[in-house]
């Protein structure tokens, strides 16, 4: 294997801080990037020490300096709560926030991998998704910001290809969750769990019968790392998820299950444009990268619950569930710091 040091942006992010240590554990220089605005320091704590990772606080909506082999780009806002708090800057980071990784990715001579999303299929009426598919997005409603700006990024990497013979890899995200998850940041698998060791009643929107397909974040990682080191000419995009689909309904009875909780169901209406059925197509994956995701839903829910019963036993102790009330982001109101937002939808995480 040859040494190389490789960017990740977003890297104190859920999906990034996975990253970070499986490149670290393949022996590569890892070099993570994230302003914190919904990253987390507690994420990297266990990077710290390792001397062949360094944490750069950064924006990627302003240019970066710096010296790399590879670049993954993974920064951008991910849940509904906090890509809807600042949509604006949730463009700007999908767009310009591209521009910027792809205009050091040219200078450098190196491939860059784009972590795009299923949300670029919008509310689809195709199923399940194939890559072919171009998607049914709402370009102006509330989720655009997210859903258009991840479109449009995907342009342009496929633009620079073209245009300057940049090798790109672009991945599409399927619904991800696992340990390090925010436990209020309105997605599905993390607030049925935080619900659920709550004791408290688990919040359903709609009528829970609209599907999602949930992918262990180890698999996800697995995929991304297949995916850069592919040839030159599989440059995506391609379906990284778990094809298994599950009724929202089945999530919170799996979870009530593997808990022993007594909460109970509650339902409330559905989140404008929120996706009724969502499924992967990987058959690409599996073409290009032998990729299949290994970790069911069974299992993945064990560590994940694991995790969360952690971190609010943590949080009985006085130690915050959030860094980001210190780090002087605070996203949402105090008193839901602890707990699961008020407004929040059957999404899981994809970044």
């Amino acid at each position: 294997m040859t040494r190389k040091s490789i960017l990740v942006t977003g890297g104190a992010g859920f999906l990034g801080s996975h990253l970070c240590g499986r490149l670290l554990a393949d022996g590569h220089d890892v070099i993570c990037v994230d302003n914190l605005f919904t990253g987390n320091k507690r994420n990297i704590d266990h990077l710290m020490a390792e001397p062949r990772f360094e944490f750069l606080r950064h924006d990627i909506t302003f240019p970066l300096h710096i010296e790399v082999d590879q670049i993954y780009n993974l920064a951008c806002p991910a849940s509904p709560v906090h890509y809807q708090h600042d949509p604006v800057q949730t463009t700007k980071t999908s767009v310009i926030g591209a521009i910027n990784m792809l205009g050091l990715a040219k200078r450098l001579k190196c491939p860059i991998l784009q972590a795009s999303t299923s949300e670029i299929y919008g509310d689809p009426t195709v199923h399940p998704q194939p890559e072919r598919y171009w998607g049914n997005v709402n370009p102006i409603g509330p989720r655009s910001c997210y859903d258009e700006g991840k479109r449009c990024a995907e342009t342009l990497f496929f633009d620079y290809h073209r245009q300057h013979r940049l090798e790109i890899k672009v991945a599409r995200i399927f619904n991800t969750y696992g340990p390090r998850m925010q436990p209020n940041d309105g997605r599905v698998v993390s607030n049925f769990i935080v619900q659920a060791l709550r004791g408290d009643p688990i919040t359903i929107y709609g009528d829970g019968g609209q599907t999602r397909s949930f992918c262990y974040v180890d698999d996800m990682i697995e995929g991304f790392v297949r995916l850069m080191k592919s040839p030159g000419e599989v440059t995506g995009p391609i379906n990284l998820g778990n094809p298994n689909e599950f009724t929202i309904r089945e999530l919170a009875e799996l979870v009530i299950e593997q808990t022993g909780s007594r909460s109970t169901l509650t339902y409330k209406s559905l989140p404008q444009d929120d996706p009724r059925q969502r499924q992967p197509d990987i058959a690409a994956a599996g073409e290009h990268l032998s990729w299949a995701p290994k970790t069911q839903l069974n299992e993945g829910l064990r560590h994940t619950i694991a995790y969360f019963d952690d971190l609010l036993s943590a949080s009985v102790r006085g130690i915050p569930l959030n860094d980001s009330v210190m780090n002087g982001h605070q996203i949402l109101p105090r008193s839901q710091q602890y707990g699961v937002p008020k407004e929040a939808t059957q999404e899981a995480a994809t970044e």
